[in-house]
């Protein structure tokens, strides 16, 4: 009897000491556990977000590369007449390649964002704090740029499907296949340049704007976290600002990537953009499709943004909640 009590006794001494095994696993534990949180709740902000705005980012990605006047009813008609052609999903086509491309791609910026803040805080001493303005916007483009060096080629194929008839490439695997035949493997880095050179003010913009307008908020309001509307709102305005900043260099680089199907030899960035307003003007060239990007562009950095911090929350609570039961 008070041998099974003392078995009993030890077994629950050891139950308590596990979780405090080391302060070095544990922190170690809580680091890898806050990784994977950022990755998975950077994939599904990137999945939602993108999946929302799929029909409006096709019909703008078309206009950027022909050289058809653009307006808000030429951009409806695109719309309808794809709807009335080829079926409601029709609008949706590239979503998949941009799934394939999005997934990583928001998965590895967000979980490079929290990772950047974590070391410049610590270079700068805020460790845990909000970081001053100039980290944040470093933290923010480093992040970006990170995400677009690893998952360019993916940018690409999605690019190529979302302006060919679906004859033409069948699946994500026949894009690669054919693109590599067809026109070299350096084809699958055609417009990286322009696309770096536009993601790192459209990140660094579009994290710094939000983490910004979040201190803010905290500040004047006294709550630690705003509501769902609020980071919808504060995401709306980080998307206009990235994404007004960064716009010509979107259009130069999806000229350059879909070259080989347009009929097109941009060569350079530079050449591209000469080109493209000598034919077409500054306004209506270098920011044409600008007036939907305001339209889609806030409501997909809003949702993302959105996404990602509720995620983060919930996912942290279900660890809490395991935590506790063990």
């Amino acid at each position: 009897m008070g041998n099974g009590v003392q078995q009993h006794q030890a077994a629950l001494a050891q139950r308590e000491v596990q979780p405090r095994a080391s302060s070095g696993e544990s922190e170690g534990l809580k680091q890898t556990r806050s990784v994977l949180n950022s990755l998975l709740s950077g994939a599904l902000a990137g999945a939602v977000a993108k999946t929302a705005v799929a029909p409006l980012d096709r019909t703008k990605i078309i206009f950027q590369v022909s050289s058809a006047r653009f307006s808000a009813k030429e951009a409806y008609r695109l719309i309808y007449r794809t709807y009335l052609k080829d079926g409601f999903f029709s609008l949706w086509r590239g979503n998949s390649a941009t799934m394939v491309r999005v997934i990583p791609y928001a998965a590895i910026q967000f979980c490079a964002h929290e990772q950047y803040k974590r070391l410049l805080g610590g270079y700068y001493g805020f460790q845990g704090k909000a970081l001053p303005p100039f980290p944040r916007l470093l933290a923010g483009s480093m992040a970006g740029t990170t995400a677009a060096m690893l998952t360019y080629p993916l940018d690409m194929v999605r690019a190529r499907m979302a302006v060919t008839p679906k004859e033409m490439y069948s699946n994500i695997l026949h894009v690669f296949v054919r693109i590599s035949r067809e026109e070299g493997l350096k084809t699958l880095y055609r417009g990286f340049t322009p696309t770096i050179l536009g993601v790192m003010p459209y990140a660094g913009l579009s994290f710094f704007t939000y983490e910004t307008l979040k201190k803010l908020h905290a500040e004047r309001s006294g709550r630690p976290q705003p509501y769902s509307y609020e980071r919808l709102a504060f995401g709306a305005c980080a998307g206009l600002l990235g994404q007004s900043a960064s716009y010509p260099l979107d259009v130069v680089r999806r000229r350059m990537q879909t070259a080989g199907v347009t009929g097109h030899t941009y060569g350079t960035i530079f050449g591209t953009m000469r080109e493209i307003m000598a034919e077409e003007g500054v306004i209506r060239g270098l920011y044409k499709g600008l007036s939907m990007n305001w339209v889609k562009g806030p409501i997909a950095v809003g949702i993302s943004f959105t996404t990602f911090d509720l995620t983060q929350i919930l996912l942290r609570k279900l660890q809490q909640m395991g935590y506790a039961v063990r």
